[in-house]
């Protein structure tokens, strides 16, 4: 098998996690606020995506994206020059 470098699009998970945070305060949202609209136990999830540890689930993001009022497009960061290794 062949290896491969390729360029390809990845999520910025730590600017991502920041737009979600800068988001939820124009929208004047607590954290609190998010946890109850999503049904959870604690806040840690929240606080992950905001520390960009963690990712919201795609269904996550579309309820995260219609709460806030904003696009995907302005919540997720693509870093498009990621380099990775493929094998063919």
């Amino acid at each position: 098998m062949e290896e491969k470098m390729f360029t390809v699009p990845a999520i910025d998970m730590a600017a991502t996690g920041r737009n979600i945070m800068r988001l939820r305060e124009a929208a004047g949202m607590t954290v609190r606020e998010l946890q109850d609209i999503f049904g959870f136990a604690t806040p840690q999830a929240i606080y992950k995506w905001q520390h960009g540890t963690a990712m919201p689930t795609v269904d996550n993001l579309v309820v995260l994206a219609a709460v806030l009022e904003v696009s995907l497009d302005e919540i997720i960061v693509i870093n498009v020059n990621v380099k990775a290794q493929i094998s063919a």
